[in-house]
């Protein structure tokens, strides 16, 4: 607490008096930037369903879901893109489990009730797989490590997220497709 107060240029005792410990200003700080985020995602996908109604598609749902993150890591600085990698690595902390699902677990079950939508005749389990094979997306393209630029020889860059953000759109959606309406093309057997 006393490094907290340090950086924030602020007494000891007035971030006990408001948060208590070390982790009351973990939970407030992650909560702000997490209802942010969630709040613009709401929106995005509010939005996407009222225009196009009975005609959702995959691609415009994933693209609704994953806008906003990609508009805050754009314009919001190093601090939104620290919040949106350690997001996409907070559901994999036991001990955070909870913030993340009391935070991420209603816009989730929307996200993938517009999915289903989309993809009605997919088994509720490949919708839930699918997610979590696109969280895993999720989790290298917020890394940002620059793994790419040394791979690609300098020709992609971890942060190019104008190039990102439509291919991961259609990657994503594909994969959807593919695990959610495979069973009916028998695409499991070997």
């Amino acid at each position: 607490m006393r490094e907290i107060a340090e950086l924030a240029n602020v007494d000891t005792a007035l971030l006990h008096y408001y948060f208590e410990s070390k982790r009351g200003v973990f939970d407030a700080v992650f909560t702000r930037r997490a209802d942010i985020l969630n709040s613009e995602r709401m929106l995005e996908m509010d939005r996407y369903e009222a225009e196009f109604s009975d005609h959702v598609t995959v691609e415009g749902i994933i693209a609704a879901y994953l806008r906003p993150m990609f508009s805050l890591n754009r314009q919001g600085g190093q601090g939104w893109r620290n919040f949106c990698a350690f997001v996409t690595h907070l559901s994999s902390a036991p001990e955070l489990a909870d913030i993340f699902a009391q935070k991420f677990d209603p816009i989730l079950k929307r996200f993938l009730g517009l999915l289903h939508r989309a993809l009605p005749d997919a088994d509720e389990a490949d919708l839930f797989w699918s997610y979590h094979l696109f969280s895993g997306s999720l989790m290298i393209v917020n890394a940002a490590n620059g793994s790419i630029e040394s791979f690609s020889e300098g020709l992609c860059r971890s942060e190019d997220f104008e190039a990102i953000e439509p291919r991961l759109v259609s990657y994503s959606a594909e994969g959807f497709r593919a695990v959610c309406q495979g069973r009916r093309r028998n695409v499991y057997s070997a």
